[in-house]
């Protein structure tokens, strides 16, 4: 016969954690699941006044105690990113070759602004990285530093809406060789929401790998985003289309004269928190 001791009641929610900041050598309180009250709207509301702002950082140049080279064929993927996202409506701002401290003010500053008339934000990141960095163009700089700025605790204004970020960037070292395969409305009640909520990323490449850019057309994700965006924004949901970004970049295969970054393959990964269906305005 099981011995139920003191441990948690039935039915009581328990923390999947080793340990948790101001409980040691406790248990996490019991809590019950509740219906938080949100109302059953399955898709983000997009007929605020403005679609939002879409801030594009483009980071080319490197300093020299970077080792970092210089980046061709970005600024055919700002271009790109600007004229979609401005035939969808967004306010485009593009930022060009910025310290780690200028991304942060810079962000921290429109996260500061009210974006109470806006359905959305868009923040694109155009730049060298590794895992959970990005480049500033004097060194690498935390993305959670930056994408924690629009929390729903710390930016009220966009508590609820989605919070989109693109980042072209390497996250490692690593190199995919690739596989043979045989293929035949208006809320009117206040709401508790979490703070991480409504976020998506959708990164250039897997944990760990390399992110190929052509120094001519652009890089393979922001390229093939842009044409995804093009052919089904308004009519399929943000999730669908990119999916088939990822199928778009999974077609492509890396051509370099230096054998072991030759016949190379890339895959995005979507990370998504967002609460809701997300549809362009058709």
């Amino acid at each position: 016969m099981t011995e139920m001791g003191d441990g948690p009641h039935l039915g009581e929610d328990q923390a999947d954690a080793k340990s948790i900041p101001g409980f040691k050598g406790k248990s996490l309180p019991a809590s019950k699941s509740m219906d938080s009250g949100i109302l059953p709207d399955y898709s983000y509301r997009m007929d605020y006044p403005e679609m939002g702002e879409c801030v594009i950082i483009n980071n080319k140049n490197f300093q020299p105690h970077t080792r970092m080279s210089s980046r061709s064929g970005t600024d055919a993927d700002a271009a790109s990113i600007r004229e979609v996202f401005m035939n969808l409506k967004y306010k485009v701002k593009i930022s060009n070759d910025l310290s780690c401290e200028n991304i942060y003010k810079l962000l921290k500053k429109i996260s500061e602004d009210d974006h109470s008339k806006r359905s959305s934000f868009v923040c694109v990141l155009l730049s060298h990285g590794d895992e959970g960095l990005i480049y500033g163009t004097d060194g690498p700089l935390e993305l959670k530093a930056l994408t924690s700025l629009f929390r729903g605790d710390r930016c009220r204004s966009l508590a609820g809406k989605p919070k989109l970020f693109f980042i072209q960037a390497c996250r490692g070292t690593e190199l995919d060789a690739g596989i043979e395969t045989d293929s035949g409305s208006e809320e009117t009640m206040c709401q508790k929401i979490p703070v991480e909520a409504d976020f998506l990323y959708a990164y250039s490449t897997a944990p760990g790998y390399y992110s190929w850019r052509n120094a001519v057309q652009g890089s393979w994700f922001i390229q093939s985003l842009c044409e995804m965006l093009k052919k089904h924004a308004g009519k399929l949901e943000l999730m669908q289309i990119l999916t088939r970004v990822n199928r778009k970049v999974a077609e492509y295969e890396s051509c370099s004269t230096q054998q072991d970054f030759n016949a190379k393959k890339q895959i995005p990964c979507i990370v998504s928190m967002l609460t809701k269906e997300f549809y362009f305005p058709s």
